[in-house]
């Protein structure tokens, strides 16, 4: 335990380009992970932070492994599309299938995301620092968590986007096995665009897509005209595609261009 960490313990491990860390949460009060992917020789201190957060059933290995993101990353860096950035990938704290990035009763994993994760990485990232811009995506799940903390959050987050995201806690029952369960232990149970209205003036750059063919297109549909309604200003683009990995990886190329162009 270092005396300069703000958690009591930290492991990390480097392998094949990957940062993988194990950190005792605070906001947790266990031990939770995160996979980090940093440029190589990129020396930079204050690199933009990226956090991707995984939608239901996943982990913090998700969007290297399944999404490959690492290697769009530094593809879109090699050809000067983008410019360096640090990608975050944390677990959402392995609640049932899934925490939906909330508050619960014993365990805040809204928490450890706005807090925690970010933390972590500056600790044990040299390139990240405190000048570092912070932005946050998502995937499903992961595309609400991002969505709301987003707006929730707006002195954290440079900018922020979802891909084929939940737009409402309530939609989580369409892919957990007891959502009765998990919305006794949530603590939060509202929507992203609740806190977009709430926040209407001082909402950072942000942007959602989803596929035409995906399960969530009706709610992401309504969400980007419930925006227009009510004058929020957005980025809002739909493909072909359904809910999956194929989509996915095709598609957070989107997303790391707008982020790149924020800073």
């Amino acid at each position: 335990m270092s005396e300069k960490s703000n958690f009591f313990t930290t492991e990390i491990a480097h392998f094949q380009g990957l940062s993988f860390i194990t950190v005792k949460s605070n906001a947790l009060q266990r031990r939770a992970d995160l996979t980090v992917y940093t440029p190589p020789n990129v020396e930079q201190c204050g690199l933009p932070i990226v956090i991707l957060l995984h939608g239901v059933y996943g982990s913090h290995w998700a969007w290297a492994m399944k999404g490959k993101v690492h290697e769009t990353v530094q593809k879109m860096i090699d050809l000067g599309q983008i410019k360096p950035m640090i990608l975050v990938m944390p677990s959402d704290g392995l609640y049932g299938d899934g925490s939906g990035y909330v508050p619960h009763k014993t365990e805040n994993y809204e928490k450890w995301i706005v807090e925690d994760v970010i933390q972590v990485v500056k600790e044990q990232i040299p390139q990240a620092t405190d000048d570092s811009p912070v932005f946050i995506t998502g995937l499903s799940m992961g595309g609400f968590g991002a969505l709301r903390l987003g707006a929730k959050y707006p002195q954290v987050f440079r900018a922020f986007s979802g891909l084929s995201s939940i737009t409402h806690v309530e939609q989580m029952r369409l892919f957990v096995s007891d959502f009765e369960t998990l919305e006794k232990e949530m603590s939060a149970q509202d929507g992203v665009l609740d806190w977009m209205l709430r926040n209407k003036n001082i909402l950072p750059l942000f942007r959602l897509d989803c596929g035409r063919d995906d399960i969530l297109i009706g709610f992401n549909r309504q969400l980007h005209l419930d925006l227009e309604k009510n004058g929020i200003p957005h980025i809002y683009e739909e493909f072909s595609g359904g809910h999956s990995w194929d989509y996915w990886a095709e598609h957070i190329g989107e997303t790391l261009l707008f982020f790149s162009q924020g800073y």
